[in-house]
């Protein structure tokens, strides 16, 4: 429902200096009205006021106006600054429902924003992607997103896409406009190449750039006592897993983060990898397989001073996988290119190997790119359904072929939360005159 008017906390509910309650809708500004000292109300001003229940002082504010047309969700809209009490604030939330408002959905003060028109889906997602921003990066992407990066990449396909769809339905529905284009197989199979290779493309950018985001699902594998656990804490650098001279000391997965300078390590320390019969034991190799199948990156540590045939077996079980290897207990002995002493805290050349590594992905964050997986998903969906028209063109009619064609470009609307018929239609009508 649009025609009502709704409010919020939206800030955290908790003690603090100042809470924000914010109101939006139809009756928002004869609501403050009733329950302050302000008479005449002028948009987008700030005024001092007082809020009063039944004419009894409850709080001294500070009350934002905006108009319809110029606010966050494009109605109008009230935003009481007060004093940051949870007491307080919840007493004027009370009294601003207690006076015809309704308490608002979660978001739904951004869904109004969308359903208004102010803001696209892409938009949408942007703004909650700021909210819960946890490095700079991500900040970065999600303020890109805000101010319509989504759009901005897709628009040239889709635009493209939109031009083709609109001639081939003018073909099908008009045939006796012979002085319109007629898309042949010929003319649509380089259109259906170039719109793969830009769909791969955004697909690929996001992935990677999603690694330099969110960080790398990482897990440290190995035999047992090969230095898994010592590795854990050196990149830590804190005692989160026990180290021990005994075989077999880690039984179930241990997590931490650690952000170097060009990438994060969503970090699993795992039971070493070993023949057993040991239950308790067996049951944590089977977690760490789990986890191995979930990974972006596995190192696999190797004892350096002592490489055998079951270390040779995990190199292999794992050569096609995202794998580096690293051989520890170099104060011992040099192993390989990425040489360590975990327990001495040495790691450097590991570290310094993963920034170098990452550091051309860097700067996927300064361009257009999908930022998040509801986005990614439904790009592959484009994806398959370009694929799809183009392996059959030469075997589909022409129905067919516009309808695969209006599903890779519905799955593009639903990125931006666009009604896609609606938008085909307008756009068919108005390059061609059909009318007369």
């Amino acid at each position: 429902m649009l025609n009502d008017t709704i409010c919020a906390i939206s800030t955290a509910l908790k003690d603090g200096a100042i809470s924000i309650v914010r109101m939006s809708g139809p009756e928002s500004f004869d609501i403050i009205k009733k329950i302050s000292e302000v008479k005449t109300i002028k948009p987008n001003t700030i005024v001092y006021s007082h809020i009063k229940d039944e004419g009894q002082i409850i709080d001294e504010v500070l009350i934002s106006f905006f108009a319809a047309g110029k606010s966050y969700t494009r109605e109008d809209m009230v935003e009481i600054n007060c004093h940051g009490g949870v007491f307080v604030t919840r007493l004027i939330l009370n009294l601003l429902l207690k006076n015809g408002c309704r308490l608002a959905e979660p978001g739904e003060f951004t869904k109004r924003a969308y359903l208004n028109g102010r803001i696209d889906l892409a938009r949408a997602d942007s703004i909650n992607d700021l909210i819960k921003a946890g490095n700079l990066v991500q900040a970065k992407s999600a303020i890109r997103g805000m101010s319509g990066s989504i759009e901005r990449l897709i628009e040239p396909l889709m635009g493209q896409m939109k031009d083709v769809i609109s001639m081939i339905e003018v073909n099908i529905d008009y045939p006796e406009y012979e002085d319109e284009r007629q898309m042949s197989n010929d003319i649509i199979k380089p259109y259906l190449q170039k719109w793969i290779a830009m769909a791969e493309e955004m697909i690929d950018k996001a992935e990677r750039f999603r690694v330099i985001k969110d960080g790398l699902d990482t897990v440290i594998i190995g035999k047992p006592n090969v230095g898994k656990s010592s590795l854990l804490n050196a990149l830590l650098e804190k005692d989160k897993a026990i180290v021990t001279d005994i075989a077999g000391t880690t039984r179930d997965l241990v997590e931490g983060k650690v952000s170097l300078k060009n990438i994060t390590l969503n970090l699993i320390d795992t039971a070493g990898i070993r023949e057993t019969k040991e239950e308790i034991e067996k049951i944590g190799i089977e977690k760490t397989i789990e986890a191995i199948d979930q990974a972006d990156l596995i190192i696999l540590v190797l004892d350096a001073s002592n490489i055998d045939e079951e270390d040779k077996e995990l190199m292999e079980r794992y050569k096609d996988r995202n794998t580096i290897i690293v051989y520890n207990k170099s104060d011992l002995q040099k192993g390989g290119e990425i040489s360590i002493s975990a327990r001495n805290k040495d790691i450097s050349s590991l570290t310094d190997y993963l920034n170098e590594r990452y550091k051309d992905d860097l700067s996927l964050a300064d361009e257009d790119i999908l930022n998040n997986e509801r986005q990614i998903a439904l790009m592959k969906l484009c994806l398959e359904d370009l694929k799809q028209t183009y392996r059959h063109i030469d075997y589909d009619t022409t129905d067919i072929i516009v309808t695969d064609l209006d599903s890779a470009y519905h799955h593009l609307c639903e990125i931006l939360g666009k009604e896609y018929q609606e938008d085909l239609i307008d756009h068919m009508f108005r390059n061609f005159c059909l009318g007369k």
